[in-house]
């Protein structure tokens, strides 16, 4: 069996890596294609690390005629693919989403059908069969969890390896890339958290994309203190972040989640930086690139309306992190599903059943 994982921005790797590792237990055989752009030498050196075969395409047209000449059994997507007619005259495609965020695009990532797409619990899955009544659908859980869920992970060497102190609670600020609180941040805000260490990790986009350069201008000042880490482009998988930090500082991130399903405090951050074509009579827009559980899932953190109002919510979820915890508990089965560790494990079992 051969299994093929369209990896079109890197932040897809830390779904995709835990059920690379499952298959390679197995004996089977995988190849990563990487597309072409501005960070290729950080990519292959990433690939070499993680033993990944790999191959190197331009775009989606180059894609498919790779895909076309592998006859692979089973080719993984994160997002959609405009080719799949063509794929399926000799491969099974594979849906499984990177993040579990509350926007509306998880849903709608499933508007042209694949083979089998792989979700985060029942919830997610009834209503995507309701949505896509003749397409496939399986429930796993989610599987970029699985590192930490099965301990792979050590806090201490985490915190030397970034240069943090052990002594400090740690806080990870997780932010999107639009909408965004990047913006309404002070430009030495790391200094009313001098206390503590933080950790700053972006969504890729906001430190690849020119359209979010003046994101990357405020980033690279606040790289500056000395209690802050940047996240850098290597640093491409969230879970070491969420398994250092205390407490963690988003907006709507699907970060703010996965650090929830670890039964941690969480902040969202309501002071988000709107276009003017997002806000006043066309802020139905906002609401249209939202999911309809917007407001169910925001019950899963405080929320912080402004800045001001920031480091006062920081010592009060340290003091008391089990403020909300009956919520996270309550709502990680509808975010994410089985949370065993196991998640990699079902879907190389149902890859197998189903060549």
């Amino acid at each position: 069996m051969k299994v093929i994982f369209d990896t079109k921005s890197l932040y897809y790797l830390p779904q995709y890596l835990p059920v690379h590792n499952e298959l390679s237990k197995q004996g089977i055989s995988t190849i990563f294609v990487f597309y072409e752009g501005v960070h290729d030498a950080i990519i292959k050196q990433l690939a070499l690390e993680n033993g990944l075969s790999s191959m190197w395409v331009k775009d989606e047209d180059g894609a498919i005629g790779f895909y076309e000449e592998e006859c692979a059994d089973w080719v993984f997507f994160a997002n959609t693919f405009p080719y799949l007619d063509r794929l399926h005259q000799c491969s099974k495609s594979a849906q499984l989403g990177h993040g579990i965020g509350p926007k509306a695009s998880y849903y709608s990532k499933s508007k042209r059908s694949m083979s089998v797409r792989f979700v985060e619990g029942s919830y997610r899955k009834n209503r995507l069969v309701s949505m896509f009544p003749d397409d496939e659908f399986v429930d796993v859980g989610f599987c970029k969890m699985d590192p930490i869920l099965n301990g792979e992970l050590s806090k201490g060497d985490l915190l030397d390896k970034y240069g943090l102190d052990r002594k400090r609670p740690t806080i990870l600020y997780a932010p999107t890339f639009y909408p965004s609180s990047i913006e309404r941040f002070p430009k030495k805000w790391p200094a009313d958290f001098k206390e503590y260490n933080v950790i700053i990790k972006p969504h890729y986009f906001s430190i690849t994309k020119k359209l979010y350069r003046k994101q990357r201008s405020l980033l690279n000042k606040w790289a500056g203190f000395e209690n802050v880490y940047l996240a850098k482009t290597e640093d491409y998988s969230l879970l070491p972040f969420l398994e250092v930090s205390d407490v963690l500082v988003s907006d709507a991130s699907s970060a703010l989640f996965e650090f929830a399903l670890l039964n941690k405090p969480v902040i969202w951050c309501d002071f988000l930086k709107l276009r003017w074509n997002y806000r006043g009579i066309f802020s139905y827009k906002f609401k249209r690139r939202m999911d309809q559980d917007y407001g169910d899932y925001a019950q899963v953190a405080v929320h912080a309306k402004k800045y001001k109002e920031l480091k006062l919510l920081v010592e009060q979820q340290l003091e008391n992190p089990k403020q909300l915890e009956s919520v996270r508990l309550e709502l990680s089965e509808k975010l994410a599903g089985k949370l065993d560790g196991r998640s990699s494990v079902r879907i190389v079992e149902y890859l197998i059943d189903n060549a």
